[in-house]
Protein backbone atom coordinates (compact mmCIF):
# COMPACT_ATOMS: atom_id res chain seq x y z
CA UNK A 1 0.00 0.00 0.00
CA UNK A 2 1.38 3.23 -1.29
CA UNK A 3 1.77 6.46 1.35
CA UNK A 4 -0.88 8.59 -0.21
CA UNK A 5 -3.20 5.30 -0.41
CA UNK A 6 -2.52 5.45 3.54
CA UNK A 7 -3.25 9.53 3.94
CA UNK A 8 -6.56 9.27 1.68
CA UNK A 9 -9.65 10.82 2.68
CA UNK A 10 -10.20 13.22 6.54
CA UNK A 11 -8.80 10.76 8.01
CA UNK A 12 -5.56 10.38 6.05
CA UNK A 13 -5.19 14.24 6.84
CA UNK A 14 -5.83 13.58 9.95
CA UNK A 15 -3.15 10.78 10.70
CA UNK A 16 -1.00 12.96 8.74
CA UNK A 17 -0.91 15.91 10.69
CA UNK A 18 -0.18 14.16 14.45
CA UNK A 19 2.74 12.21 12.40
CA UNK A 20 4.37 15.53 11.28
CA UNK A 21 3.34 18.12 13.49
CA UNK A 22 6.35 18.00 15.96
CA UNK A 23 9.08 17.98 13.46
CA UNK A 24 7.30 20.76 11.07
CA UNK A 25 7.04 22.84 14.64
CA UNK A 26 10.59 22.69 14.77
CA UNK A 27 11.47 23.49 11.67
CA UNK A 28 8.59 26.61 11.80
CA UNK A 29 10.40 27.68 15.05
CA UNK A 30 13.50 27.48 13.46
CA UNK A 31 12.63 29.83 10.68
CA UNK A 32 10.37 32.04 12.95
CA UNK A 33 12.67 32.38 16.11
CA UNK A 34 9.45 32.33 17.94
CA UNK A 35 7.74 28.99 19.26
CA UNK A 36 4.07 31.52 19.15
CA UNK A 37 4.56 32.36 15.38
CA UNK A 38 6.32 28.92 14.91
CA UNK A 39 2.23 27.59 16.04
CA UNK A 40 0.39 29.65 13.96
CA UNK A 41 2.99 29.38 10.60
CA UNK A 42 1.99 25.83 10.54
CA UNK A 43 -1.65 26.17 11.86
CA UNK A 44 -2.04 28.74 8.14
CA UNK A 45 -0.09 26.26 6.88
CA UNK A 46 -1.93 23.30 7.72
CA UNK A 47 -5.63 24.68 7.23
CA UNK A 48 -4.38 25.78 3.68
CA UNK A 49 -2.90 22.46 2.93
CA UNK A 50 -6.22 20.87 3.71
CA UNK A 51 -8.18 21.80 0.79
CA UNK A 52 -5.41 20.57 -1.48
CA UNK A 53 -5.09 17.46 0.46
CA UNK A 54 -6.14 14.61 -1.84
CA UNK A 55 -4.28 15.80 -4.82
CA UNK A 56 -0.93 16.64 -2.23
CA UNK A 57 -1.44 13.24 -0.91
CA UNK A 58 -2.00 11.53 -4.72
CA UNK A 59 1.49 13.10 -5.94
CA UNK A 60 3.82 12.27 -3.61
CA UNK A 61 5.77 13.91 -0.64
CA UNK A 62 3.81 16.20 1.20
CA UNK A 63 6.28 16.60 3.69
CA UNK A 64 7.84 18.24 0.75
CA UNK A 65 4.89 20.40 0.45
CA UNK A 66 3.97 21.21 3.67
CA UNK A 67 8.10 22.64 4.13
CA UNK A 68 7.85 24.66 0.85
CA UNK A 69 4.52 26.23 2.31
CA UNK A 70 6.55 26.74 5.88
CA UNK A 71 8.94 28.56 4.15
CA UNK A 72 6.80 30.76 1.70
CA UNK A 73 4.31 31.52 4.04
CA UNK A 74 7.23 32.58 6.48
CA UNK A 75 8.41 34.84 3.60
CA UNK A 76 5.22 36.30 3.28
CA UNK A 77 5.22 36.96 6.79
CA UNK A 78 8.21 38.86 6.94
CA UNK A 79 6.90 40.49 3.83
CA UNK A 80 3.60 42.07 5.34
CA UNK A 81 5.32 42.83 8.99
CA UNK A 82 8.72 44.27 8.24
CA UNK A 83 8.18 47.89 8.72
CA UNK A 84 6.92 46.86 12.62
CA UNK A 85 9.46 47.07 15.40
CA UNK A 86 8.86 45.47 18.46
CA UNK A 87 10.50 46.88 21.43
CA UNK A 88 9.81 44.87 24.03
CA UNK A 89 8.18 41.25 25.13
CA UNK A 90 5.86 41.19 28.10
CA UNK A 91 6.47 38.42 30.36
CA UNK A 92 3.35 36.66 29.81
CA UNK A 93 4.50 36.63 25.96
CA UNK A 94 7.79 34.40 26.76
CA UNK A 95 8.11 31.14 25.10
CA UNK A 96 8.74 28.31 27.09
CA UNK A 97 11.93 27.36 27.78
CA UNK A 98 13.64 24.98 25.87
CA UNK A 99 13.36 21.22 26.07
CA UNK A 100 14.91 18.22 24.66
CA UNK A 101 15.50 18.27 20.85
CA UNK A 102 14.79 21.94 20.73
CA UNK A 103 17.28 24.35 20.23
CA UNK A 104 19.54 26.52 22.50
CA UNK A 105 18.91 30.52 22.77
CA UNK A 106 22.25 31.19 21.79
CA UNK A 107 22.18 28.55 18.48
CA UNK A 108 18.40 30.37 18.08
CA UNK A 109 20.37 33.98 18.42
CA UNK A 110 22.32 33.29 15.47
CA UNK A 111 19.99 31.98 13.35
CA UNK A 112 18.26 34.95 13.43
CA UNK A 113 20.98 36.95 12.63
CA UNK A 114 20.99 35.64 9.73
CA UNK A 115 19.66 36.79 6.24
CA UNK A 116 16.08 34.62 6.10
CA UNK A 117 17.26 33.01 2.70
CA UNK A 118 20.52 32.24 4.79
CA UNK A 119 18.42 30.77 7.81
CA UNK A 120 16.01 28.83 5.30
CA UNK A 121 19.13 26.84 3.69
CA UNK A 122 20.51 26.00 7.07
CA UNK A 123 17.45 24.99 9.00
CA UNK A 124 16.60 22.52 5.72
CA UNK A 125 19.53 21.21 5.14
CA UNK A 126 20.60 20.24 8.25
CA UNK A 127 17.53 20.17 10.44
CA UNK A 128 15.43 18.89 8.00
CA UNK A 129 18.43 16.90 6.46
CA UNK A 130 17.67 17.68 2.90
CA UNK A 131 20.44 17.37 0.43
CA UNK A 132 21.33 20.72 -1.72
CA UNK A 133 18.97 19.54 -4.55
CA UNK A 134 16.14 19.14 -2.04
CA UNK A 135 16.66 22.81 -0.65
CA UNK A 136 17.22 24.77 -4.03
CA UNK A 137 13.80 22.85 -5.26
CA UNK A 138 11.96 23.64 -1.99
CA UNK A 139 12.98 27.39 -2.09
CA UNK A 140 13.02 28.08 -5.63
CA UNK A 141 16.56 28.53 -6.03
CA UNK A 142 19.67 27.17 -7.92
CA UNK A 143 22.10 24.79 -6.51
CA UNK A 144 25.01 27.43 -7.18
CA UNK A 145 22.65 29.91 -4.81
CA UNK A 146 21.97 27.50 -2.37
CA UNK A 147 25.78 26.59 -1.88
CA UNK A 148 26.63 29.74 -1.64
CA UNK A 149 24.09 31.10 1.21
CA UNK A 150 25.23 27.63 2.68
CA UNK A 151 28.69 28.63 2.83
CA UNK A 152 28.03 32.74 3.88
CA UNK A 153 25.42 31.33 6.37
CA UNK A 154 27.86 28.78 8.08
CA UNK A 155 30.99 31.21 7.97
CA UNK A 156 28.40 33.87 9.75
CA UNK A 157 27.09 31.20 12.58
CA UNK A 158 30.86 30.41 13.31
CA UNK A 159 31.44 34.34 13.88
CA UNK A 160 28.57 34.40 16.23
CA UNK A 161 28.90 31.30 18.25
CA UNK A 162 32.58 30.99 18.57
CA UNK A 163 33.79 34.89 19.13
CA UNK A 164 37.06 32.93 21.09
CA UNK A 165 37.76 31.52 17.37
CA UNK A 166 37.77 35.23 15.91
CA UNK A 167 40.17 36.89 18.27
CA UNK A 168 42.57 34.01 18.29
CA UNK A 169 42.58 34.59 13.93
CA UNK A 170 43.31 38.13 14.03
CA UNK A 171 46.19 36.90 16.71
CA UNK A 172 47.80 34.45 14.28
CA UNK A 173 47.39 37.45 11.39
Amino acid sequence: MTEARTWAGDAGYAAFVDEVWVSHLRIATLLCGDRHHAEELLQDCLVKLYPRWRQVAARGDPHAYLRRMLANGKVSWWRRTRREHLTAEYPEMAGPPTGPGEPHEELQAALLALSRQQRAVVVLRHYADLSERQVAAELGLAVGTVKAQHFRAMAKLRELLNPSHRSVERASR
